[in-house]
């Protein structure tokens, strides 16, 4: 057997309750003038007037934008750095959830090397390093303060599109689930559900490795040692605290479980990828307008359902990372149990059961599909191969809510 591994992380991870405290020590090791991406909503709270309290005193000059939208609208990107360009910041702060996060990562990249987002779109396009970014997660579920990823929407573009670049990582990830307590139950629910989903499309992704080439020339690269690692904590932290984070907010342990989920599943996907449930969500959430966590869990069980016979052993040990008991050597019946598992859990915390549901209209699975199938950098990555007869049998499966015919 041959073993293989990768994993692209940030230089720094720091986890725990209060460790929100320890950000003006860190930003000050980075220079003395820091820009700061977060949304409308957190610069009004008594959390964030408390950081830049703490950065004054550190003696680090802030400059905050508190006008992120979700998305990351393209143009939003240009009107965010306006002011930045004149402060000549030393570091990106990005305090919030995903689209905060990765604000911060598009203005640290425009700031760094000039041009326009479009000329960065795809894999391995950012020229260098970028100006530090210093990720603080308000949510648990993007997992976007590791990842070497920001998604943004451009209106030119239908589907929602990637920069992917190892240069884009975060150099710290300061994660204190303190900030998540706040976190109404919807929101809670769809970032756990899209956590979990990374994690399990990473754990049950394609191998690919072994080529020495292959994380030079792509930024995700299949399922390894490490990311399998990264990806069992989380299946494991997620399973055991979902519901209860969804019906407690104030659940501390839970919180912390979410958040580390997230994190885990961040450092897992990050370098594996995710799959079909990722590549069918892109058009249904163009279509309608719905939370990308939201798609990417109603598709899940569905894909799973179709990957059964090419990933049994791996969607099996899905079952046993979320606790579920071993029967004997009968590895399709852990496996058709973690299915049935995921889509409980799934059910019990507001996630939707069908694409109907999600409100895709009926006339528009095909093109749903066909778009799907060719998201190659997610197609590629399914451990089950698909031509379009495939996936139009999967979207109509997940449509109708028919769990059978997804395996067909």
């Amino acid at each position: 057997m041959t073993l293989f591994a990768a994993a692209r992380l940030p230089r720094e991870i720091l986890f725990g309750k209060g460790q929100r405290h320890a950000l003006p020590a860190i930003a000050a090791r980075y220079g003395g003038r820091a820009f700061i991406c977060t949304d409308e909503r957190l610069a009004k709270t008594s959390e964030f007037a408390e950081i830049l309290a703490g950065l004054e005193a550190a003696r680090v000059d802030t400059l905050v934008y508190d006008r992120t939208l979700p998305d990351v609208p393209r143009d939003s990107v240009g009107g965010c750095i306006a002011g930045a360009k004149d402060f000549k910041p030393d570091m990106v702060i990005g305090i919030g959830g995903g689209s905060c996060l990765d604000m911060a990562k598009c203005a640290a990249l425009l700031l760094s090397h000039g041009g326009e987002l479009q000329d960065y779109y795809g894999e391995f396009k950012v020229p260098g390093p970028t100006l530090p970014v210093i990720a603080v997660p308000t949510t648990a579920g993007t997992g976007s303060e590791v990842t070497p990823v920001a998604v943004i929407s451009d209106p030119e573009r239908t589907l929602k599109v990637g920069i992917s670049s190892p240069h884009l990582i975060a150099a710290v990830a300061l994660c204190d689930p303190d900030l998540t307590a706040t976190c109404p139950p919807s929101l809670t629910a769809i970032a756990g559900a899209d956590a979990l989903t990374h994690a399990i499309e990473a754990f049950t992704a394609a191998k690919r490795g072994a080529d020495p080439s292959l994380p030079q020339r792509q930024v995700f690269i299949g399922k390894s040692a490490l990311t399998d690692h990264f990806a069992l904590l989380a299946i494991r932290l997620l399973g055991r605290s979902l519901e209860t984070a969804y019906s407690e907010g104030s659940n501390e342990n839970a919180r912390a479980d979410m958040m580390m989920g997230a994190l885990a599943a961040g450092c897992a996907f990050g370098t594996a990828g995710t799959a079909a449930a990722h590549a069918v969500q892109y058009p249904v959430g163009a279509l309608t307008h719905t939370p990308h966590g939201l798609g990417v869990a109603t598709m899940l069980p569905y894909v799973m359902r179709y990957n059964l016979c090419t990933a049994a052993a791996e969607i099996a040990e899905v079952g046993a990372a979320l606790g579920l008991p071993r029967q004997g050597g009968d590895t399709n019946g852990l496996a058709d149990a973690a299915i049935g598992e995921v889509a409980r859990l799934f059910n019990a915390i507001g996630i939707t059961r069908t694409l109907a549901e999600l409100g895709l209209p009926e006339d528009k699975i095909d093109w749903t599909a066909e778009q799907a199938l060719g998201i190659d950098r997610l197609i590629k990555n399914n451990p089950r191969p698909f031509d379009i007869a495939a996936m139009r049998r999967l979207v109509r499966a997940a449509y109708e809510g028919d769990m059978a015919a997804s395996a067909m």
